[in-house]
């Protein structure tokens, strides 16, 4: 039975339950407090701190795990990415107080101080960048570190960036981005059939994750038009095109698009005389 470590609480959880029950493998648990859950047929969930994957798959105490891409970074172990699965997203970020007068790296003091909860991903980034600092680790609570005199900069994690506005935070610069990713040993299985699972894992999540954000559109438009339907359409590969019976010169067009700004494009669908026009969800779309 392949062991999946799985985030037990934080922003990625809610998240990955999401994406699981989405691919209809829905977590089953024994208990609201159980530190493991089985995940349809022949997978068994491990509920850990998303901080301690990294280590729990590199270790082989998982045969796959899915957390952030700074917490695999910030790890230093050696892993397998066999997936972005596009949420979670956020940037690791040098940020310093509004009033310090500090805009810009090249303004930080000689001896800079960092406070961060990513010593090891902070340390390399100033080393790389050819400055002195001292990194003080902190586990929580980074904004504080200035507003107390702890550090004179951080290095933490944003989303949005409303959090350092609030407080009284601006940022310097970005030294990455990330989201959640799934990741395997970077060694697999010798197990023929424990990679074919890893690999049939990876490949359901991907086709729910390739699916988020797109329509699947149907429609009967005159055959005139399929020239700048195919602009309006363009598909993954192009739209297809089907014969209607008894339609006369009407043919029946269907594609995937993007959902954003799916009501421009039912717009010119309707220009181009399109009638008919379906538009329905996507659970699952396999490139």
């Amino acid at each position: 039975m392949l062991r999946i470590a799985l985030p037990n609480k934080g922003r990625l959880s809610g998240e990955v339950r999401s994406l699981f029950d989405d691919a209809g493998l829905s977590v089953r648990m024994a208990g609201e407090r159980a530190l493991r859950a089985t995940l349809g047929s022949g997978l068994e969930v491990m509920f850990v701190g998303a901080r301690d994957i990294p280590e729990f798959v590199a270790d082989g105490a998982a045969d796959a795990g899915i957390t952030g891409w700074d917490l695999v970074l910030e790890s230093g172990r050696r892993v397998c990415v066999d997936l972005d699965l596009h949420f979670g997203s956020c940037r690791l970020v040098v940020a310093a107080r509004e009033d310090s007068g500090i805009t810009s790296l090249e303004l930080l003091p000689e001896r800079c101080r960092v406070a961060t909860v990513f010593p090891r991903l902070a340390g390399s980034f100033f080393r790389d960048s050819g400055r002195s600092v001292e990194i003080i680790p902190v586990s929580g609570a980074v904004e504080a570190a200035p507003h107390l005199g702890i550090a004179d900069v951080v290095v933490d994690l944003v989303s949005s960036g409303s959090t350092l506005r609030v407080n009284g935070l601006v940022e310097l610069c970005s030294l990455f981005d990330s989201s959640a990713r799934l990741i395997t040993p970077h060694a697999l299985p010798s197990d023929p059939a424990s990679a074919g699972a890893l690999a049939e894992l990876s490949a359901t999540l991907a086709s729910v994750v390739n699916a988020r954000g797109k329509r699947y559109v149907m429609a009967n438009v005159p055959r005139r038009s399929l020239g700048a339907i195919r602009e309006v359409l363009p598909g993954i590969t192009g739209p297809t095109i089907t014969d209607i019976m008894n339609g006369g010169d009407h043919v029946a067009v269907h594609a995937v698009v993007v959902a954003d700004g799916i009501h421009q494009t039912l717009a010119k669908l309707k220009a181009l005389g399109g009638e008919g026009i379906l538009v329905t969800r996507i659970e699952r779309l396999i490139a």
